[in-house]
């Protein structure tokens, strides 16, 4: 079950989160704003109420997680998002990076290749807000052509190798962020795409995500 009522003390504790992000080296005001905004308690079972403001990833089910608020605020500053920038999101999960990149004004495009994920968020009233949030059920490997080419795009697993399709989705100067590894730690990658179709690399931090997988899950 989940509860969506945001009190006083939700709202106190989202406070202290933000204040943690900002410790740990987050600068980007724009995405501190944002997850001060979204009330992160409404994308988990209530059971966890009491720690859903703990900077840490939670399992929401199929295997997956709700990722730590400081990952998705250190992805979300490398994107460097802009208002009505075209974002495609490569995993939804529970889609609170997908509703952070929405409160930002990004319109954003995400798939999940989870059916019952995807399903659940179809019905999440909270998402109801972000008229510029859109949900695909697919195989994130192959993106969305049809929808491209895309200012960014953030994938929140861990992928053995860059997908040569999201690749080819980029507009040029467009950048995507993508933990990139096999194994238990992945390095935190910013590509951006050349003018030529080329790519540029840059190394951030290890992360640990769970593994980006091929095809669709029903």
């Amino acid at each position: 079950m989940r509860t969506f009522e945001d009190t006083y003390r939700h709202k106190g504790l989202r406070r202290q989160l933000v204040d943690s992000i900002r410790q740990k080296g987050i600068t980007d005001e724009r995405v501190l704003d944002a997850i001060q905004q979204i009330p992160r308690h409404f994308f988990m079972d209530s059971a966890l109420d009491k720690t859903a403001y703990e900077d840490r990833a939670f399992p929401i089910g199929e295997g997956q997680t709700i990722s730590q608020p400081y990952t998705v605020a250190y992805q979300t500053q490398l994107l460097e998002v802009k208002p009505f920038e075209k974002v495609l999101e490569i995993g939804t999960g529970s889609a609170y990076q997908a509703s952070v990149l929405s409160e930002m004004g990004a319109l954003v495009y995400s798939i999940e290749r989870q059916k019952k994920l995807f399903e659940t968020n179809k019905t999440f009233p909270y998402l109801k807000k972000y008229r510029n949030l859109k949900l695909f059920y697919g195989d994130g490997f192959e993106g969305l052509p049809t929808y491209g080419p895309f200012d960014k795009v953030i994938v929140t697993a861990a992928a053995p190798f860059i997908p040569p399709r999201l690749v080819e989705q980029l507009k040029p100067g467009g950048k995507m962020v993508i933990p990139v590894g096999e194994g238990q730690v992945q390095r935190m990658l910013r590509l951006t795409r050349q003018e030529d179709g080329g790519v540029t690399e840059e190394l951030f931090d290890n992360f640990s995500f769970v593994p980006m997988l091929e095809g669709k899950n029903h």
